[in-house]
């Protein structure tokens, strides 16, 4: 209904329940669901399968789609919260095209191209999508630049549809950890919301690509048998001035100049379901049997540290002083993990009659991990292991729009340390009870409601311990909350979208933080858009506008949660307008954040000095013809 939106954090700002954690200095995707989650936990997909990719929404996304709770344990290692999934544009048998130019008040702009259609002679059709985009960051300095092409080809046979594709990306992104917090708590330190503590050089540079084929082959009796195979990798250096101390009374900040070279992720991920119904003693039985292999490796090579600190002063900020560092810290180089995790599932959906539908399904989880670093390497993690996680669930349709559901699953995390501190980590295991209703008109307008809690215990997170990250578990922690959602036509011309959640998470079990808010977790999430369609104007062109709110309750931004980022509400709106012609030309403005709030989207969580802001108001204008 919206429309433009320009990344994932854009995509799901309507869905109940979900918050955004730590980015890496706003260069990865990183959020939390119903409670769990951090940058890098494999919570979000691309067709199903994980991936290597620090950024999964791009030119290439059709749509982004959200599984919540138990419904998420058919995807494999993933937090109780559940997983978010980005759909791929496929190659379409009819030709089209669409070509997209935009500008930012920011500065700078993208441009884009999107053309499908089939191979004359032939059962193939291909599709090619390219991306060019060079933006201005809107503090005092920094700059987006990334380009992509996207190639794909599908033959679509009488029984089977067989789909390769490949996607290349080139980025240069600001690496931006945010602005520190007063030491008393109260607020941010008095620094201008566009002044960074850091340096021009601190940019992340790398490269990402994916490569994927889909099959799906349909077989006698309406079975079905799909496959599914990805490897995606993602190569990457980074330099930064890190903030490692600030002195309140006089506006000093101690700071280090740190370097990733040569850092490379790799993903191998597999999958074969079989789908389909028998009938066992006259009931319908949906069965689906699956298998899954998923191979990950991590490898940071030189990590660099330089040891000396450097002085910086808030109020009398100056760059340039520092040049970036290529002295590799032995210890903390050579940074390795690797993970191999083969997998079985089963499900049953058994139809009792026209009303009940009774769920059951396990999936056999097995796993080998190693990790370690140093040089010379320090082998630190070195484990395997397998589990059952079972699920059960029963679905009440009271008519052809409403039913009722209840459900509850197990879930299953391996985890890891580079830090030879710690040695083997024990997985994660986490317990989920959900219950809900879903609702859908004639219409198209559509509701959900849930309640849910879950138990998770050993749960990572982070500290700083001497100036170095390292990674901790705490016994349990407990989420538990309601999630409204609405969205649809409300008439011919409106249509609205709405959501509320709410969250209660409390760290249950910790020698140091039992009693404590997880951070990042706000209690309250909430949004509510609408939009009026004029319709068809004189002369066939069409009016659309729209707008709403979006805001969240303040998060703890620190484990001790010694302070907390205040809560916040962000107005945004559109208009777009679509000329009637041979090649039909839309005209869009995107206005966000109309009343310059200032705001806080996330923290670091291990220490006060990484708290990244929102964005200002901005305009974002954009042309698109299609053909």
């Amino acid at each position: 209904v919206f429309g433009s939106a320009r990344s994932l954090d854009d995509a799901l700002q309507n869905i109940s329940g979900i918050s955004q954690t730590n980015t890496l200095g706003g260069t990865q995707d990183a959020f939390i669901r119903r409670g769990f989650g951090e940058n890098r936990d494999g919570g979000i997909l691309t067709n199903g399968l994980q991936t290597a990719l620090p950024r999964s929404f791009n030119a290439t996304t059709q749509s982004v789609e959200v599984l919540k709770g138990p419904a998420s344990t058919l995807y494999g290692i993933l937090d109780p919260g559940g997983a978010i999934n980005v759909l791929t544009k496929k190659p379409a048998r009819q030709f089209s095209g669409e070509a997209t130019l935009s500008t930012t008040s920011f500065g700078g702009g993208s441009g884009s191209l999107d053309l499908t259609g089939p191979i004359a002679g032939t059962r193939l059709a291909y599709r090619l999508v390219a991306d060019k985009q060079e933006t201005d960051y809107w503090r005092n300095f920094g700059k987006t630049k990334e380009w992509l092409i996207a190639p794909s080809l599908t033959w679509f046979g009488d029984d089977t549809i067989i789909t390769a594709s490949y996607m290349y990306q080139d980025y240069s992104v600001p690496f931006d950890r945010g602005t520190i917090w007063k030491a008393d708590g109260t607020g941010p330190i008095p620094l201008s919301r566009s002044t960074r503590l850091d340096e021009p050089f601190n940019i992340t540079q790398g490269t990402s690509e994916l490569a994927s084929i889909n099959l799906s082959h349909a077989l006698a009796n309406d079975w079905r048998v799909t496959v599914d195979y990805s490897y995606s990798r993602n190569k990457y250096s980074d330099n930064q001035a890190r903030v490692t101390g600030y002195n309140d009374s006089n506006g000093n900040v101690t700071r280090r100049v740190d370097a990733t070279q040569s850092a490379e992720t790799s993903y191998h991920s597999a999958r074969v379901d079989f789908a389909g119904s028998v009938e066992i003693g006259g009931k319908r039985n949906d069965l689906l049997f699956g298998a899954q292999y998923d191979y990950h490796q991590i490898l940071r090579t030189d990590m660099n540290r330089c040891n000396s600190s450097y002085l910086f002063n808030i109020y009398n900020p100056s760059y340039g002083n520092v040049s970036t560092c290529s002295t590799p810290r032995a210890s903390d180089s050579d940074q390795f993990e690797r993970l191999k995790s083969p997998s079985l599932y089963v499900q049953d959906s058994l139809h009792l009659n026209q009303r009940w539908i009774i769920v059951a399904g396990a999936r056999y989880q097995y796993y080998e991990q190693i990790s370690g670093r140093g040089r010379p390497f320090v082998l630190n993690t070195d484990t395997s292991g397998g589990k059952v996680v079972p699920r059960v669930g029963a679905v009440f349709k009271l008519n052809a729009s409403t039913s009722f559901y209840a459900n509850a699953a197990r879930s299953f995390k391996p985890q890891s340390s580079f830090s030879s501190f710690y040695g083997d980590l024990t997985p994660e295991e986490g317990t989920t009870y959900e219950i809900g209703a879903k609702w859908e008109s004639a219409g198209g307008l559509s509701a959900n409601v849930a309640l849910y809690t879950t138990d998770k215990k050993n749960v990572v997170y982070n500290e700083v311990d001497n100036s170095i990250t390292v990674t901790r578990t705490a016994g349990l922690v407990r989420a538990r909350g309601l999630e409204i959602d609405l969205a649809g036509r409300l008439t011919r011309n409106w249509s609205l979208i709405a959501s509320y959640g709410y969250t209660d998470a409390e760290v249950k079990d910790d020698p140091s933080y039992a009693g404590l808010r997880p951070v990042n977790i706000p209690r309250h999430t909430a949004s509510l858009f609408a939009s009026y369609d004029f319709g068809v104007l004189r002369g066939g062109d069409r009016l659309k506008v729209g707008g709403g709110l979006r805001g969240a309750s303040n998060r703890a931004g620190i484990n001790d949660n010694s302070y907390f980022l205040p809560g916040y509400a962000v107005a945004d709106a559109f208009a777009s307008y679509t000329l009637k012609m041979k090649y039909p030309v839309t005209v869009q403005l995107n206005l966000r954040n109309l009343f310059d709030r200032t705001y806080f989207t996330s923290s670091i969580g291990s220490t006060r000095y990484a708290n990244a802001y929102g964005e200002p108001f901005n305009a974002t204008l954009t042309a698109s013809v299609r053909f």
